[in-house]
C-alpha cells in the first residue's frame, strides 16, 4: 500500500510527519547533537521534494531532538575517516548531498520555520539560516565554526554573514565564535526569539560591534589581526589571540569568502563556491588534522602547516576557489 503525505515517516535518525497541514522534520540523533550524515540529508532533501507540490502540506518546520541542540553540523569525524580511507570522491559526495539540500530550502516555495534550539552550529545553519522563519530559544548558540577544524564557513552561510551589520559576520567567519539569541536577533540572523532575558540591543555581539567594525575591515588577514592585538579594548585583544588558534588557510580563505559572498546574488550562488573551496579542501588542507586535534584524540594541539595567518600567501587563498581538473579526483 502506498504512504500518504500524512502518515509519519520514522528513519532512525530523521522524524518526519505531517499533521495540520504542517510538515515536520526532527532531526534525531541527540546523543550527536543531531549531527548530519548523507542518510540524514538525503532524507530531508526527498521529504522537501515529495511536500513541494502537495496540497496537505502547507508550511514546513525543522526541529532537533534532545536538550543539547538542533544540530551540530556535519559528522566530521565520519567525514574525515571516509577521506583518509576511500579518497576524494567519496568524501566530495557527503557536499554533493548536503549543498543541494542547502539550496532546495533557501529556494523553497512553502513557508519553513526552524526552531534553532541550543547548538545550531556549520551543516545545522545550512538547514536553517537559509528559511524564512528562524526561531531562536534562550540556549541558542549558533557558529560557524569550521575554522577551527581546517575548513571553512561553508553551507551557504556567507551569503548572510556576509550582510550582517558592522562586520560581524566578518568576525564569526574568522573566529568560528558563538552568538547567543539576542545577539543573533540584533545581526538579523533570527526573525524571533522565545523568552529572552537580554534585549538585541543590549546583547554581547551589539555591544562589541564597535571595535568589532574598526579591526574587522579590508582583505587582509593580517591587517585585521595587527588592528586586533593594538587595540585598546581587552575584547579585541582577546579576538586576535582566539583567530591565532584557528587554522590560518582557513581564516584567511573565510576572510574571502565572506567579501565574495557579499557580492553574489543568493544562497544558491554562495554554494557554488563552496562547492568549489570543499573539493580543494578535501584534497589539500589541515581538515584531516583539524579533526584530529579537535574531535579524535582530542589533544586540542592541531599542526597547522602555516605556524600563522602571515605565512598564508594571497596565491594560496586565491587557489583554493580555483576549480580543479577532471583528472584531479580519485
Amino acid at each position: 500500500m502506498s504512504q500518504s503525505a500524512t502518515d509519519p515517516i520514522v528513519d532512525q535518525d530523521v522524524i518526519v510527519d505531517v499533521a495540520g497541514g504542517v510538515g515536520r522534520i526532527v532531526l534525531n540523533r541527540p546523543k550527536a547533537i543531531n549531527a548530519l550524515t548523507v542518510d540524514m540529508l538525503t532524507t530531508i532533501h526527498r521529504t522537501l521534494e515529495a511536500w513541494r507540490d502537495d496540497r496537505e502540506v502547507r508550511s514546513v518546520e525543522f526541529s532537533g531532538a534532545g536538550e543539547r541542540g538542533f544540530c551540530s553540523g556535519a559528522d566530521v569525524r565520519a567525514l574525515r575517516s571516509v577521506l583518509l580511507d576511500e579518497g576524494l570522491n567519496a568524501a566530495r559526495h557527503f557536499f554533493d548531498v548536503e549543498y543541494p539540500c542547502d539550496a532546495l530550502i533557501a529556494t523553497y516555495p512553502k513557508p519553513i520555520s526552524s526552531i534553532m534550539n541550543g547548538i545550531t552550529m556549520g551543516g545545522g545553519m545550512g538547514l536553517t539560516l537559509h528559511t524564512p522563519r528562524r526561531i531562536g530559544t534562550p540556549t541558542t548558540q549558533l557558529a560557524m565554526p569550521e575554522v577551527t577544524i581546517g575548513l571553512f564557513p561553508d553551507v551557504g552561510a556567507t551569503f548572510e554573514l556576509s550582510r550582517m551589520p558592522l562586520e560581524t559576520g566578518t568576525w564569526m567567519a574568522m573566529t568560528g565564535a558563538p552568538v547567543d539569541a539576542a545577539s543573533a536577533l540584533w545581526a538579523g540572523l533570527l526573525d524571533d526569539a522565545r523568552d529572552l532575558e537580554d534585549t538585541p540591543e543590549g546583547s554581547w555581539l551589539a555591544t562589541a560591534s564597535s571595535w568589532i567594525a574598526e579591526c574587522f575591515t579590508g582583505d587582509d588577514p593580517s591587517a585585521i589581526l595587527q588592528r586586533l592585538e593594538n587595540h585598546e579594548n581587552e575584547d579585541a585583544r582577546a579576538c586576535a589571540e582566539l583567530v591565532r588558534t584557528k587554522c590560518p588557510l582557513s581564516v584567511a580563505v573565510a576572510l574571502e569568502l565572506v567579501r565574495r559572498a557579499a557580492l553574489l546574488p543568493d544562497v544558491p550562488a554562495v554554494l557554488e563556491v563552496d562547492r568549489v573551496l570543499a573539493e580543494n579542501f578535501m584534497r589539500d588542507s589541515d581538515f584531516a588534522e583539524g579533526v584530529r586535534a579537535q574531535l579524535v584524540d582530542k589533544d586540542r594541539q592541531p599542526r597547522w602547516r602555516h605556524q600563522s595567518v602571515e605565512e598564508v600567501t594571497r596565491d594560496e587563498v586565491l587557489a583554493a576557489f580555483e576549480p580543479a581538473g577532471p583528472s584531479a579526483g580519485r
